[in-house]
């Protein structure tokens, strides 16, 4: 197998050295050269300093087949990228007509006209690959310093994950695609450490061709089953037919699947719809639900009842009810559900509430206590789970788990994940 050739990463901006800004961008850029079997060598962050970049580029074009610069492609004063790299090439700095006239039609169709700032932007090296912006102003480039083919991109996360296909189409043209690859799995409710003991203990032959990886993130976890040469692949389906042995009831689908998606195509194929009751979420399932395309296909409504008063007005919760148990209890969240499943008409649904805190727990109800309810008019189910976590995460994971438990319900898996056997207070 021959050596992928070496890539670097620049990431500019004083906002990342602040800490103003989290580089997700050089894991974005990351990824999407490991899924065509490249990988970066080297990566640096620079501040908006043109003596600090100029040399920065200098370094890495003397060593690297591709340098990718990301930001500094801005109206403003203190983005440097595109002079910098003109000044690396040793190029002139020339407007790009078709790119003002890009510009200055982007600016009009947001109700203002483009000025000397804007057009800054249609101001590259002279000879330059334009790489086009789809939902941007500011354009990327490409050109050749000397044997190293440097790639400039945007800062803005959204401008350059709709650019990144242009980027990639440059990297396989100069440098080709390597030959490995990588399986994606999300997963939900289990964590890395709990994958691993699994794996571990479960799968004593795990080949060495084939690496376990992950990326952690919220409410989600990526697995990644990566081999390096085409000869691995039935090594690498072997694995991904052992791990959805091991904890396939936990694993949501491929690729970019998200709970949302994957319960929307179960529904879909079941002709079914879905409702929802949120208290302590505060309509984040129904935000996850209508995220995905096609949502209203099978969801019509939803019903954030955040106080007593709400959960007995709109959803028929009794009072007595209310008053002998207290809103986070499990005779509430059924009849929630029931209310919620009457007044929509749906299929199936959920409702949850809790304490998000970080106030109003009790030693009988601490904080992080949270109640499910879920399934159909003639068949709810329900759970208590203990969650101590922030607020934020705390509402992001229940809303995610009521999702699931719909999903499980559907696809006749067991009625206690493995997240609930962990943080059952019971």
């Amino acid at each position: 197998m021959l050596p992928t050739p070496p890539i670097a990463l620049l990431m500019t901006g004083d906002e990342l050295m602040r800490g103003d800004t989290v580089d997700s961008n050089s894991a974005t850029i990351a990824q999407a050269l490991v899924a065509a079997g490249l990988r970066v060598d080297y990566k640096i962050t620079v501040g908006d300093d043109r003596a600090l970049l100029l040399n920065s580029i200098g370094d890495r074009v003397s060593v690297s087949r591709i340098l990718i610069i990301n930001g500094g492609l801005g109206p403003t004063s203190d983005d440097l990228t595109a002079e910098v790299v003109a000044e690396a090439a040793g190029r002139q700095l020339v407007e790009f007509p078709e790119l003002a006239d890009t510009i200055r039609n982007w600016c009009e169709e947001r109700g203002f006209q483009a000025d000397t700032a804007n057009l800054k932007q249609a101001r590259l090296p002279e000879g330059a690959e334009v790489i086009a912006n789809p939902v941007g102003s500011a354009a990327g480039f490409a050109v050749m310093i000397g044997a190293c083919l440097v790639i400039t991109t945007p800062g803005p996360p959204r401008e350059l994950g709709a650019m990144l296909p242009g980027v990639m189409a440059l990297v396989r043209q100069h440098v080709g695609g390597g030959s490995g690859s990588t399986l994606r799995l999300q997963t939900f409710g289990l964590g890395e450490s709990a994958i691993q003991e699994m794996v571990h203990n479960d799968i004593a032959d795990w080949p060495p061709e084939v690496t376990l990886g992950f990326r952690a993130g919220l409410p989600m976890l990526e697995l990644k089953l990566v081999i390096e040469t085409p000869e691995h692949e039935a090594l690498q389906r072997r694995c991904l037919e052992e791990m959805h042995a091991l904890f396939g009831d936990h694993i949501i689908g491929e690729a970019d699947v998200t709970l949302a998606a994957s319960l929307q195509t179960l529904l879909r194929e079941r002709n079914m719809t879905i409702t929802c009751a949120e208290s302590c979420t505060g309509g984040l399932i129904a935000s996850m639900l209508t995220q995905e395309p096609g949502a209203s296909s099978v969801f019509e409504a939803g019903f954030v009842t955040y106080s007593n008063a709400m959960k007995h007005k709109l959803l028929g919760v009794s009072e007595s009810t209310l008053e002998k148990h207290g809103a986070v209890s499990e005779p509430v969240v059924r009849e929630m559900l029931g209310g919620a499943l009457s007044a929509s008409g749906a299929d199936t649904g959920v409702a949850v509430s809790g304490i998000a805190g970080p106030d109003g727990g009790t030693p009988d109800k601490p904080v992080g206590t949270v109640w499910f309810a879920w399934g159909g008019p003639n068949a709810i189910k329900s759970k208590r789970l203990l969650l101590p976590l922030g607020r934020d995460i705390f509402q992001t994971v229940v809303a995610a788990a009521a999702i699931d438990l719909i999903r499980r319900d559907l696809l006749g898996l067991p009625d206690v994940p493995h997240y609930f056997r962990r943080r059952d207070p019971q």
